[in-house]
């Protein structure tokens, strides 16, 4: 090979490996910036049941001031439930899975699903934190039940509960939650109309992955890699993202060079973060 080819080849490599590098530090700092985003989003998305799920309740509260006890009069609850989310505006814009009318007992008596797997089982099992709901007081927590979930296999679910009150005692609960799949599965959307919207004429669309990330798993959508999931796990993000600050590297998935961007969530409890993959195209 003549000098002027060696030249241009070693031109042509140099650029080759300044893009590849260059496109994996674009990646890191797109899904930094994802992950900081999406978690202002899961912070406002909670706040909105905060603000919401105890002004839905007062509406729930006639439910017990008739002579029909709401066990039965089932499609009467599930109208309730409508009316409740209706009527209060944070609700109606609610990122949540389902919203339920307990007992005091936990028996989820109906939920607002047209297929309703939970009725009939007792939410103070899967969810222990509502319990506290009956002292009159708005609570939050996690479990799992498994009619609750979005995806076959293993999920969860972050669940809240407000008390529902008549003649001034507490009567039942107000619960509402959605599952780790299924918000994963709502910002990976948001986040690639987002991204999709931001893109010029001539560029191409990244491939991105959003997981919530709960102790020591893993959530993504319905069909999200299981590989992706358990490399991001492999990188001990919760034990990388500390505090506020959001934790980024590059990430090596089955040959494909991904930007990972992690980011704690604490409006969600501890140990949770959103966490998300991008790679160009």
């Amino acid at each position: 090979m003549n000098a002027p080819n060696r030249v241009a080849l070693s031109a042509l490599l140099l650029a080759s490996v300044v893009g590849c590098d260059g496109g994996k530090k674009l990646s890191q700092s797109k899904a930094a910036e994802h992950a900081a985003e999406l978690a202002a989003t899961a912070a406002t998305d909670v706040q909105e049941i905060r603000a919401g799920l105890p002004e839905g309740a007062k509406h729930l509260g006639k439910l017990f001031e008739g002579t029909a006890a709401p066990k039965d009069d089932l499609p009467a609850v599930r109208e309730a439930l409508d009316k409740a989310r209706n009527k209060v505006q944070d609700l109606r814009v609610a990122k949540s899975t389902f919203f339920a009318l307990l007992d005091e007992e936990g028996t989820v008596l109906r939920n607002d699903q047209d297929q309703d797997l939970m009725v009939g089982k007792n939410a103070f099992q899967s969810f222990p934190a509502l319990r506290a709901a009956l002292e009159g007081k708005y609570v939050e927590g996690r479990g799992s039940m498994p009619e609750a979930a979005r995806v076959k296999g293993s999920d969860g679910q972050w669940v809240a509960a407000a008390p529902v009150s008549a003649g001034g005692k507490v009567r039942g609960v107000y619960a509402t939650g959605f599952s780790w799949s299924a918000y994963a599965y709502r910002l990976e959307n948001s986040l690639r109309g987002t991204v999709k919207s931001g893109l010029g004429a001539n560029q191409k669309e990244p491939l991105l992955y959003v997981y919530v990330l709960v102790e020591r798993q893993a959530f993504g959508a319905p069909v999200s890699p299981e590989v992706n999931a358990k490399a991001i796990l492999g990188a001990d993000p919760l034990g990388k993202a500390q505090g506020d600050a959001v934790f980024s590297s590059v990430l090596e998935v089955t040959g494909r060079d991904f930007g990972l961007g992690v980011k704690r969530v604490p409006a969600l409890g501890d140990d949770v973060a959103v966490a998300v993959l991008r790679s160009e195209t």
